[in-house]
């Protein structure tokens, strides 16, 4: 489990880190423009004699409160927040077999974070207000035509919006990979096609009861009114199971291949939906007693033939000791996908249901090989009473023959994508929170440069400058930090993409696509960011803007 879901976990601390990092560059400026404010009043502390390193430990301090109060909101949400993210990565299950409560090393971890994260950030700002010039409480009339906000702060605005550049690619991208997931043609009908494990052994019976068993279900399950087919199987396509081992072409030399096999009954193919492509399928004249005969499927003639040469009636079986020709191979079906959709070109081969496999001759696998657990069922139509109806027939030949489990061909197909769904909903929620931030954040710095820049703009309005003039300058100043933001952001997502190509399903590059997107969702969030504060600023009264001071 660690190794399956070490790469996904590591790129998820990754990304909240990276949100970490957007709300921490949001405190920061917050810090800045708060300091900035009591400029003033620093320097007449400093003119009463108060120390820097004094200054500077007072706003460590109220960083510092403001990071445990932080911390402790935070752990609050994180409970909600941890059984959400369950929520997502069980989306079916009654019984999670994770506990929500965050362990102590995860607290310690949390706490910890906040307290750094309030000195580091809480810093900079600290030190800037420590330089306070005693001589500045003296001016603090005068009127400023300066620019507003600092360099430090523009340069805040300019990383959270290239790090939520890269974040809206990331969550495009996992969309994409889903998406591509979910629509990848897997050679199988789902429609009106039920699923349906039952076990034979547990209700039991013994494997010399089985043959007349899987008739009786066929029949009783045939005379539901809807019911067309009735596969049994001893697994179905996308289902978490598979048995296989070596198999060699009788006279030729062995290829070092390995194929899956499954047995099936005469209406599997059917059920499931896979075609036939040559030869013959199984059939009911295909018992225990019969010549021993497979299926193939084309990956395997593509393996382990010749092109254009003709499979049919060749003979295969298990390398080694034992003779390679067990099996007549009668028939080739198409290639559908078994147990993952990153599973390409498997080989597999197909045998009559009461019919053992060459590979398995140990007294466990003896035991269990002919038990068939899975029964496909497809009907003419959809029928919302199936699983009553399957429970009742089951329990009339055996009140003991229990349904294991039962769902929609689709419901088993979609279970196979819970962790992409969840990554995907995952970067997508992380990548929506980086938006919001740093629309949060080039909103205070603009409404910050607009404060600060009062009396200019009366000024400016004064002399005759218009309510679009005003509107354009505040904008352009909000979508130039933007667009530094997109020229950071476009080349790191580049290179980003690079260390998550292997998560993502036939997705080699950033499309054009989700880039185009992105940017426009980035672009739109930083004009409606950027326009609040320059409407405030064209609405301003000149008369009143020079008395600010």
């Amino acid at each position: 489990m660690q190794e399956h879901y070490a790469s996904n976990l590591k790129m998820l601390m990754t990304i909240s880190g990276l949100v970490l990092l957007i709300a921490c560059a949001n405190i920061a400026n917050l810090l800045l423009a708060r300091g900035m404010s009591r400029k003033a009043e620093m320097s007449v502390r400093t003119a009463l004699g108060a120390g820097r390193a004094r200054i500077v430990r007072q706003l460590l301090t109220e960083s510092l409160v403001l990071a445990v109060l932080s911390g402790i909101a935070g752990l609050i949400v994180a409970y909600a927040g941890t059984r959400m993210l369950l929520a997502l990565a069980f989306p079916s299950s009654h019984s999670v077999p994770i506990q929500a409560s965050p362990s102590p090393a995860v607290l310690a971890f949390a706490c910890g974070l906040s307290l750094l994260t309030g000195v580091l950030f809480g810093a900079a700002p600290a030190w800037i207000a420590a330089q306070a010039d005693p001589a500045d409480a003296l001016r603090s009339g005068a009127r400023t035509t300066a620019s507003g906000a600092s360099l430090l702060q523009r340069g805040l605005v300019v990383l959270q919006a290239a790090l939520s550049l890269v974040l809206l690619v990331g969550a495009g991208l996992f969309s994409q990979s889903l998406n591509r997931l979910q629509h990848t043609d897997m050679h199988v009908q789902t429609q009106n096609r039920y699923i349906v494990h039952i076990n034979p052994q547990a209700a039991g019976y013994s494997q010399t009861q089985l043959e007349p068993l899987y008739r009786l279900m066929e029949d009783r399950f045939h005379a539901i009114p809807g019911v067309v087919k009735v596969g049994i199987s001893s697994y179905t396509p996308m289902e978490d199971d598979n048995w296989g081992d070596g198999v060699q072409i009788l006279g030729r030399p062995y290829k070092n291949e390995i194929a899956s096999v499954v047995r099936v009954n005469s209406d599997y193919f059917d059920s499931v939906g896979t075609r036939v492509v040559s030869g013959r399928a199984i059939t009911g004249k295909d018992t225990s007693t019969a010549p021993a005969v497979a299926v193939v499927n084309q990956a395997f003639v593509k393996k382990l033939f010749k092109p254009g040469e003709n499979p049919i009636g060749q003979h295969f079986g298990q390398p080694g000791n034992v003779s390679p020709g067990d099996f007549e191979l009668v028939g080739v079906v198409e290639d559908s996908i078994y147990q993952s959709v990153y599973w390409k070109d498997h080989m597999m081969y197909f045998l009559p249901l009461m019919r053992r496999a060459p590979s398995d001759k140990s007294p466990i696998s003896e035991d269990i090989e002919l038990y068939a657990p899975a029964i496909v069922l497809a009907t003419s139509h959809p029928m919302n009473d199936m699983e009553a109806l399957t429970r009742q027939t089951l329990s009339s030949i055996n009140p003991n023959l229990t349904v294991v489990t039962f769902q929609t061909f689709d419901e088993q197909i979609a279970g196979n994508f819970v962790e992409e769904r969840m990554i995907a909903r995952l970067t997508m929620l992380f990548g929506a929170l980086a938006l919001l931030l740093a629309t949060i954040g080039l909103y205070g710095v603009t409404a910050y440069t607009v404060a600060r820049r009062t009396s200019e703009i009366g000024i400016r309005m004064a002399l005759g400058a218009e309510r679009g003039g005003v509107i354009a300058m505040v904008m352009r100043g909000a979508l130039i930090q933007t667009g530094l933001g997109l020229e950071i952001g476009i080349p790191a997502a580049l290179v980003c993409v690079r260390f998550v190509k292997t998560q993502l399903y036939e997705i080699k590059g950033v499309d054009a696509r989700v880039l185009a997107v992105s940017i426009i969702a980035l672009a739109v969030a930083a004009s409606l960011a950027g326009l609040i504060p320059a409407r405030r600023a064209a609405s301003t009264d000149p008369a009143k803007a020079l008395r600010t001071e």
